[in-house]
């Protein structure tokens, strides 16, 4: 297959597009980590004594930041506004990256800017930290095997940037219904939510970050219901019928949904 100069032009940065997108998110990742277990060395210290205005500065400050992940997140998720972007602006193959990028810098302007507390909230009894700590590890264990059995490359936009790079036709996604997805509908947004919650000592500036991600993942898995049902269809509508959204959940949109059968 040849190409035209114009043409390399855009390949070329097409290929250094889907580079630095993943150059990024392991940058990311790798800082996601520390920040997570608390010795990331990135936040801001609060100054002064824990008073009282200082602690609501603190609040206010740190939940913003936590808000600016989840809100674009979840927004450049939703069927409506990805069709509008790739018809207006983005080429269909690197949405993924596009998203991915966006994803990122949210997170690490949300890592270098959080502002640290030293006062404590919770703590769990120093006997059980270590089991916190491993359940803390497995939950990184429990998140890729996740991402695995419905593809790490669709998460970062790999697999339709590399499609695109090779002159593929785009694959359409396979509907998952293996491993933990024949327990529950969102495993990753599980692990995740162990990542925000597993920790030993829980100050005040993490409990704004479970407060805030754990409603963020309450509302995505919702949205992430809808957007499969509207992509998937009558196979993914049936799959509600016999999974829960998380295990434990008796009623609302999370639990399992009663199949339609007035319909033809």
């Amino acid at each position: 297959m040849s190409y035209n100069r114009s043409q390399c032009r855009s390949r070329a940065v097409g290929i250094a597009v889907g580079i630095g997108t993943h150059l990024l998110f392991a940058f990311t990742v790798w800082h996601l980590v520390w920040f997570l277990v608390g010795h990331s060395g990135a936040g801001v210290p609060l100054d002064g004594p824990g008073t009282f205005r200082s602690s609501l500065n603190l609040i206010a400050a740190d939940t913003l930041l936590a808000a600016g992940f989840a809100i674009p997140h979840s927004f450049l998720l939703l069927p409506a506004v990805r069709r509008r972007l790739v018809e207006r602006l983005i080429p269909a193959p690197f949405y993924g990256c596009f998203f991915s990028v966006v994803t990122c810098l949210a997170l690490l302007i949300t890592i270098f800017c959080w502002r640290t507390s030293g006062i404590v909230v919770w703590a769990w009894p120093p006997g059980a930290a270590p089991w916190v700590v491993m359940a803390f590890v497995a939950a990184w264990v429990f998140l890729l095997w996740s991402l695995h059995l419905t593809g790490l490359g669709y998460q970062t936009g790999f697999t339709p940037w590399w499609q695109w790079v090779r002159g593929l036709k785009p694959q359409k996604r396979e509907f998952v219904t293996r491993g933990a997805y024949v327990y529950l509908r969102h495993p990753v947004y599980l692990a995740f939510l162990g990542l925000v919650w597993l920790t030993p000592v829980v100050t005040l500036d993490r409990a704004i970050l479970i407060v805030v991600w754990t409603a963020y993942i309450y509302v995505g898995s919702v949205l992430k219901d809808r957007r499969l049902l509207l992509f998937i269809g009558k196979p993914y509508r049936e799959y509600q019928s016999r999974v829960p959204g998380y295990p434990g959940i008796p009623l609302g949109p999370l639990a399992r949904l009663p199949f339609p059968t007035g319909r033809p």
